[in-house]
């Protein structure tokens, strides 16, 4: 009876904390994620979200936004691409769906007809009627068809917003503008003002094989717009950072992780100053020597490269000198027999053991730096982090962020090709 009381009561008691167990879990997840919805203010989040903006950005990631733009003071009427100066259609010359004249109209596809008049701008929307406004000293003087006013149109005193499916309507006491959005990077290779802006793939190879290949390149190369050269040599750079700092921080970390290994330095003193100054070197992130190298330093690739060396030094010693405290000992004697000096020794007998590991973490983190170095770009105006970030604090060249980030996405893919090759090579033969 006792070894069966005993029995019943271990069972009774696992099956209470399989109980408090399966109870446990969910109340406290339930209060991590309680304290998350507070601490995080996920309301207030959700209260200062502009949707529209986000929803505005993403649609200019993948089209661009022709402008036609009239001056209501002297009636000038202005045609460019997103709104830029290199971008402007000569005078006299538009896109195909914008008539120009007495009355300059804007077909905005799907029905959708802007209106510039001598005085008065009309919008007539299909499915909810004419709108037309007549801009001047007194304000913007709207009349909207009878009804509610619908959420896509913001009138007001001074000035008049209509966002449509189509485009949008702008209109001020001094300016009217109007959107039109369309699918693709406009004047990606060829600007306006290029000879062989227009051409189809058939005419340019025409042209190719009739000796202008090479004004084709430079016209693509030297885009005003889009600035292939300057985008190329961003690049450039942010390789050559995360470059220079690997392979500096792999030169300086190898002779100080002999310093941090027990069977290559016997004192503990000299081993204690060695890892706790690998320590602070990775303790300290990436971005934090960055932003104090580009005090001191000022801003610039070098500062860059030198936050990286910095960091990774660090992390390099550490991984080093473990690889070094389990190198075999018996190789290193055997070469120590030849009566070989402590450096020769080091070469012949320590090296190629961890040569691999070397190898391996380093071209890792090679490749790891080369995303690093596109923030560490941003901080310190250089590299394509730079171009980026320029791009995304206008909110008005979105296209060219989603440009960037695709070549972003496509250094790495070619870094890790490259770095998985060289391991095979170098590694395993």
């Amino acid at each position: 009876m006792t070894a069966t009381a005993e029995l019943k009561g271990r069972a009774d008691s696992l099956f209470l904390r399989k109980r408090l167990t399966a109870f446990g879990l969910p109340v406290l997840l339930l209060i991590y994620l309680t304290y998350i919805f507070f601490s995080f203010d996920i309301l207030g989040l959700s209260e200062r979200a502009d949707l529209e903006n986000g929803r505005t950005l993403i649609r200019d990631s993948y089209s661009y936004k022709t402008h036609v733009t009239r001056d209501n003071r002297n009636g000038d009427i202005t045609i460019a691409v997103e709104g830029e100066r290199k971008g402007t259609y000569a005078a006299g010359t538009a896109p195909g769906w914008v008539k120009l004249g007495d009355d300059t109209v804007v077909n905005l596809g799907d029905g959708h007809v802007v209106t510039f008049g001598e005085k008065t701008v009309s919008y007539d929307v299909p499915g909810y009627g004419l709108i037309t406004a007549e801009p001047g000293r007194k304000g913007v003087q709207a009349v909207l068809p009878e009804g509610n006013t619908p959420d896509w149109i913001n009138a007001s005193k001074n000035r008049l917003t209509i966002n449509s499916d189509a485009g949008r309507l702008t209109i001020t006491r001094n300016r009217s503008e109007v959107f039109r959005y369309s699918l693709g990077w406009e004047l990606f290779f060829f600007t306006l003002d290029s000879p062989y802006h227009g051409m189809g793939a058939g005419d340019l190879l025409s042209h190719a094989l009739d000796g202008e290949a090479g004004a084709i390149v430079s016209d693509v190369w030297n885009n005003k717009m889009w600035r292939h050269a300057d985008v190329a040599w961003a690049l450039f750079e942010t390789i050559l950072m995360a470059f220079l700092g690997t392979m500096g921080a792999a030169v300086v970390a190898l002779p100080l992780a002999f310093l941090a290994a027990k069977n290559f330095a016997p004192l503990m003193a000299i081993r204690f100053a060695a890892r706790r100054l690998f320590d602070f070197f990775r303790g300290v992130d990436a971005l934090i020597w960055t932003i104090v190298l580009a005090r001191a330093f000022g801003p610039g690739p070098l500062t860059g490269a030198l936050a990286i060396l910095i960091t990774d030094t660090g992390s390099f010693g550490k991984m080093f000198s473990e690889a070094l405290e389990n190198v075999d000992g018996k190789q290193i004697e055997g070469i120590q027999s030849t009566g070989a000096k402590p450096l020769q020794r080091y070469r012949f007998g320590v090296i190629p053991q961890i040569t691999p590991v070397l190898l391996s973490q380093v071209l890792y983190f090679l490749e790891s730096n080369t995303r690093s170095a596109t923030i560490i770009g941003a901080i310190t105006g250089g590299g394509i982090g730079l171009l980026l970030t320029q791009a995304m604090i206008t909110q008005k060249d979105w296209e060219e962020v989603s440009y960037y980030i695709v070549l972003i996405i496509l250094m790495v893919m070619l870094m890790d090709w490259i770095s998985g090759m060289l391991r095979r090579r170098l590694i395993k033969g």
